[in-house]
Formats: structure tokens, C-alpha cells, sequence
């Protein structure tokens, strides 16, 4: 498995009120949400970057706001006819 570091000042840490593993944690999670956003990752494999569970994550989604599944026109067209 590879490891990515990403350095961040006391400043930041502070700034967020938060403990370091809690920041970190939260970092992990927004990452794989804008890589899911993006479509780079499924949302099984986003889950798994953060260390989270599918459909623990596909929840976090909803209260976020950001569509779990997210077709464009033509994909919807072709769901619906194929119903």
C-alpha cells in the first residue's frame, strides 16, 4: 500500500479546533469526495481511501449535498428506456 504526507502547519491545526487524527480523518474523507466528484474513484473505492464503509460514505454524500449517482441526460434517457 502506498502512504501519502501531506505537511501542514500547527496554524492550520489550530485554525480548525480540531485533534490531529480528527483533521486528518477529515481530510482523508474530502479528498475522496472530490475524487469521487470527479470520477476518478467509485464510491466503493473513495470509501475505502477514507476508511469508511460504502454505504457510511454514500450517506456523508446526502448530507453533503452531492449526488451519490450522477448520470448526464443521454445515460438518464437510456436508464428510463431501459426500465
Amino acid at each position: 500500500m502506498q502512504t501519502l504526507s501531506i505537511p501542514y502547519s500547527d496554524d492550520l491545526l489550530a485554525s480548525t479546533g480540531q485533534s490531529k487524527e480528527r483533521l486528518e480523518q477529515e481530510l482523508r474523507f474530502l479528498l475522496a469526495v472530490k475524487l469521487f466528484e470527479l470520477k476518478r474513484l467509485s464510491s466503493g473505492k473513495a470509501a475505502q481511501l477514507c476508511g469508511m464503509g460504502k454505504l457510511d460514505f454514500m450517506e456523508e454524500l446526502g448530507r453533503m449535498g452531492i449526488p451519490v449517482i450522477n448520470l448526464d441526460d443521454d445515460q438518464i434517457r437510456d436508464e428510463v428506456r431501459n426500465a
